[in-house]
């Protein structure tokens, strides 16, 4: 990667949660980056983020211009996305959207596969939430291996979620109860601390809630197979950061479970926990790998698999997957 040509880059969003750890990435790993420009709107504006040393100022949203830059993260929500994605465009700036909400063509990098060059620029990608890119890192490694045709997802995320609001919901209420305080519920129509909670944001008529439609629509979008053999749930677990995620999937033929683990072991960006299972505390915060464990066969079909994830959801799942996607653009195009 450091053979290639510097690109001047925005961030937009840079002072949320996926935002800043865009920037932190950024500063790490080697990207060939030129000029930095960090963005938001509101009180976010004229704050301070450290960079390679030196402070950078965040800049307002509003009156930048992207013909600046040759890329844009966008790590902001989906409404600041629909207004300010098309002047970056029309700019002539690439970018990878964190949102969901561009219409260009949705990509994870362990399932890149040729698919970059067939965009043209400016271009704009689509990286899936989280939790679609979790599941889909541990079916990429076991699709040579299985031809699966139903999959149950049931994830299990934490606050960070609902971005800093959600955070900031759940110490309040910890620190509420801790000190024999009654809680009252904000964020949250109900206690959110030491509860679990059956879903993640409001349910629509048919009793699903966004994340959960993101996260099946995205699936089976990146594996076709299985559009129409997919069930998600999402519940919301009373943890700062990271998702747990059980996956029980059925192929076509008995499972090899030696083979399994085999290709799990072997994928890059995942780490087989032999013989136990993975926590997000213990093993995945803060690291850039997917944790799988407790893999074994159903208890009464031999063609059934179930596994256990644990990954932190805004570095590995949502931040350095978008910078790879970037790596990716800078490689093919810019």
């Amino acid at each position: 990667m450091g053979l290639l040509m510097s690109v001047d880059v925005a961030v937009v969003g840079a002072t949320g949660l996926v935002g800043e750890a865009l920037v932190e990435l950024l500063d790490e790993c080697d990207f060939p980056l030129g000029n930095l420009h960090l963005l938001a709107s509101g009180e976010s504006a004229g704050k301070s983020v450290p960079f390679r040393g030196r402070n950078l100022r965040v800049r307002d949203l509003a009156g930048f211009d992207f013909s600046s830059v040759r890329l844009a993260f966008f790590a902001a929500g989906a409404d600041v996305v629909r207004e300010h994605a098309p002047r970056a465009t029309a700019a002539g700036c690439s970018l990878v959207d964190l949102s969901g909400s561009v219409a260009g063509p949705l990509l994870l990098p362990a399932l890149e596969a040729g698919a970059v060059a067939a965009l043209t620029l400016p271009a704009q990608l689509r990286a899936p939430c989280a939790p679609a890119a979790e599941v889909a890192e541990v079916l990429a490694a076991l699709s040579p291996l299985l031809d699966i045709q139903r999959l149950a997802v049931t994830a299990c995320l934490s606050a960070s979620q609902l971005g800093r609001e959600g955070i900031q919901e759940l110490a309040r209420q910890t620190t509420e109860l801790l000190n024999a305080r009654p809680v009252e519920p904000r964020l949250i129509d109900r206690q959110y601390a030491f509860n679990m909670l059956g879903q993640v944001g409001a349910a629509d008529a048919s009793g699903h809630t966004a994340i959960e439609r993101r996260l099946h629509d995205e699936l089976g979008e990146l594996f076709p197979q299985l559009k129409g053999q997919l069930q998600v749930s999402c519940l919301l677990a009373p943890v700062f950061f990271g998702d747990a995620l059980n996956l029980s999937l059925r192929a076509v033929a008995p499972i090899d479970l030696e083979a399994v683990c085999a290709a799990l072991e072997n994928a890059e960006g995942i780490e087989l926990v032999e013989d136990d299972y993975p926590t997000v505390i213990g093993d995945a915060l803060g690291q850039e790998r997917i944790y799988v464990g407790r893999v074994r066969k159903g208890l009464g079909d031999p063609c059934e698999l179930n596994l256990w994830i644990a990954s932190d959801n805004v570095r590995k799942g949502s931040a350095l997957n978008a910078v790879n996607l970037g790596a990716l653009l800078i490689k093919h195009y810019l």
